[in-house]
């Protein structure tokens, strides 16, 4: 495998879509940005306005398509395209719609960029990672979810909040599954090398509103404005970043488990260490009873959709 070109193509150009392309451009990420469509027409309106800022940023090149085949050498494919959340819907309630949209794009995918790594960002993000990765026989790792990535940073801003420390400085996960059966991670999350409740601000009252306020928002900035975009394609510029870098860097990202944390046959979000190959290793981390109990909770709710 050669990477040489820093290609990252984006499949589904809506808002997500889009802003990620922005934050993956402003940044300087990649050398070419394809932005995949169905309707090829309505994205020269977004080429042209990426074009136009060439001359603040570094240059990418900006190609627009309807086509698969101009996927063919992308390092990195982004999938976005699928039925956005409505108000009041959960994730899961996208699943039958989203499965088989999840199912086309990666079938053809493939075929032109096999060397590539996936990230599954549609809705339900879990379901739809394990499903393209049954889909796509490629190796373990070169597929994989956007996950609690997102909802951990929520969760480390909403602490740093409370506890008046910088987000940065908080080592804390959600785990799960990207949605209702999600959890924090509270016995291991630390500040400093010392654990999170030793701190003086600390409490478990503190900490739970922390995590019930990651788990809304989601819902209410769909209510307050009708979609969330700049957080998740934020995210998703670092991830792209990382990658490229092959950093290292360890990210709680949705991944087809097998065997680890006792659980097959389903994908959730627990800590990886991601590469220029993608998921690199699947980190075990320890778990608290209850913890463990709910992570086997969140495997039970998704399986009901794996059949």
């Amino acid at each position: 495998m050669t990477f040489d070109n820093n290609k990252v193509a984006i499949i589904g150009c809506g808002r997500v879509g889009m802003t990620a392309a922005y934050a993956i451009f402003l940044q300087g990420l990649a050398n070419e940005i394809v932005l995949l469509s169905r309707d090829k027409s309505k994205l020269l309106g977004e080429k042209l306005d990426l074009e136009h800022g060439l001359f603040f940023t570094a240059y990418s090149r900006v190609k627009i398509t309807d086509d698969y085949q101009d996927l063919a050498d992308s390092d990195i494919v982004i999938v976005v395209a699928g039925v956005a959340q409505a108000p009041g819907e959960s994730r899961l309630d996208l699943a039958e719609h989203n499965v088989a949209i999840i199912e086309d794009i990666i079938s053809q995918a493939v075929r032109y960029a096999p060397q590539a790594v996936y990230i599954i960002v549609s809705n339900p993000v879990d379901i739809l990672t394990y499903k393209a990765y049954q889909i796509a026989g490629l190796p373990k790792g070169q597929i994989f979810g956007s996950g609690t990535v997102l909802d951990s940073s929520r969760l480390r801003f909403h602490l740093g909040n409370m506890l008046g420390l910088n987000p940065k400085s908080i080592h804390a996960y959600i785990l799960g599954e990207h949605g209702d059966s999600s959890f924090p991670v509270l016995s291991t999350a630390s500040v400093g090398g010392q654990n999170l409740s030793s701190l003086p601000r600390y409490s478990e009252a503190k900490a739970q509103r922390a995590y019930q306020q990651s788990k809304g928002a989601a819902d209410k900035i769909i209510k307050a404005k009708g979609a969330t975009y700049y957080a998740i394609a934020t995210a998703l510029a670092f991830m792209v970043k990382n990658i490229f870098e092959d950093s290292g860097v360890v990210l709680p990202v949705s991944v087809p488990l097998h065997g680890q944390y006792g659980l097959s046959g389903v994908a959730l979000s627990v800590p990886c260490i991601i590469g220029r190959h993608g998921v690199t290793e699947i980190l075990e981390v320890k778990l608290s009873w209850e913890e463990k109990s709910q992570l086997s909770k969140s495997a039970a709710s998704l399986r009901r959709y794996l059949k």
